[in-house]
């Protein structure tokens, strides 16, 4: 089938975690024969500011990591029309443009013979309400949200039909334990700053048991202020900037433990919604130790897979413990592997992606499916 991904870039993964997520969806699909291609906007804000940090190498990254991968950009005189016509399913992110959001739904309802999803992977839907309610989303055939709690507050507004969970998760092609890789450092922390979402939280679990604790580290991300770079270099962090996904592997295997700090958001007001970091990490073979957030959905094993910091007095003794203790930091790297393995890879998305075309789809998709999946 024909998949065609409308996304804020497929190029760029700067300040932008839903491409990581649907590189690994899109190349699971090229592996069960299936033809997917990515629509993005060509003056996008992740894509401009890459360039703007990195250069124009950046974005020739993207094409030597992801060979197999397809992205075109788009302006304002492209032909979606087009482009939709021969399309078997269509699937446009929340941060596509409204005015384009409504024309995609208007030529579904006109003829279109694709099935329509729109995608949501982020917290606008409770931080920022207006902005979700004024899409037109009448034409859409059903709506992809990140989390039980987010698919909740669509289906309390009324603002799809049919609504489905389909949770991020990490592509084990590119994030896998490297065993081989010497450990050279102590804790790697990868996020972004998130425009004072997690401000705090930074220095309570991150930058304070540093301090405390004397232990060597490394940050990667982007927008941070000169202030929370003053932060790192007095805790005596390495901060290293953007870093490209497929990088991020080989990252963690030269250290020792990651964090997660989930973006406050996210823990008030949507909570089962981990974020793709998490996933990615724990599919890295890496010991993890959290902030707090409700795992609601019971997604992970806490305490297996990783451990819970609920102050940052615990973060700090959580990290010299398994800084200090081999076999615990072991064992938790091989149980959230497995997890991952088990329930967390786009191999799984995919799954259930096809599952929902099979019971959803229009009568194009499932006429395709029906015999194809069948057979597999």
């Amino acid at each position: 089938m024909r998949f065609v991904f409308y996304t804020h870039s497929l190029v760029s993964d700067w300040n932008h975690g839903n491409a990581h997520f649907l590189r690994g969806v899109m190349r699971d699909l090229i592996a069960r024969g299936h033809n997917p291609i990515a629509l993005e906007p060509e003056d996008s804000w992740s894509r401009q500011n890459l360039v703007a940090e990195r250069g124009p190498l950046a974005v020739e990254r993207f094409r030597r990591d992801f060979p197999g991968l397809v992205s075109k950009s788009y302006g304002p005189d492209f032909d979606h029309e087009a482009s939709l016509h021969d399309a078997d399913v269509a699937i446009v992110h929340e941060w596509t443009e409204p005015e384009l959001v409504a024309r995609i739904g208007r030529i579904r309802r006109n003829g279109g013979r694709f099935t329509l999803f729109f995608h949501d992977t982020h917290h606008r839907a409770v931080s920022q309400q207006r902005a979700i309610a004024d899409l037109i989303l009448q034409d859409y055939d059903g709506i992809l949200a990140f989390g039980e709690t987010l698919r909740q507050r669509y289906l309390d507004a009324g603002w799809g039909r049919l609504v489905f969970t389909w949770h991020e998760a990490a592509d084990d092609r590119l994030f896998r334990p490297l065993p081989d890789v010497e450990k050279t450092s102590d804790l790697v922390w990868i996020g972004n700053w998130g425009d004072d979402e997690r401000t705090a939280e930074l220095e309570t679990f991150l930058i304070r048991p540093v301090v405390e604790l004397g232990i060597d580290g490394t940050v990667c991300g982007v927008r941070y202020p000169e202030e929370a770079l003053a932060a790192l270099r007095g805790a005596g962090l390495r901060y290293r900037g953007w870093i490209a996904n497929a990088d991020v592997p080989l990252a963690f295997a030269q250290h020792q433990v990651t964090v997660h700090i989930p973006r406050r958001p996210y823990v008030e007001s949507l909570p089962g919604i981990p974020t793709i970091r998490m996933f990615e990490a724990l599919a890295c073979g890496i010991p993890l130790i959290s902030a707090p957030w409700d795992d609601a959905e019971g997604l992970l094993r806490p305490g297996e897979d990783f451990l819970f910091a609920r102050s940052g007095v615990e973060m700090t003794a959580l990290l010299r413990q398994v800084l200090s203790d081999g076999a615990m930091a072991a064992a938790l790297a091989a149980s959230g592997l497995e997890t991952i393995r088990a329930r967390h890879t786009c191999r799984h998305r995919v799954d259930e992606l096809l599952a929902i075309l099979a019971d959803h789809g229009s009568a194009r998709v499932i006429d395709q499916l029906a015999p194809k999946e069948a057979a597999q």
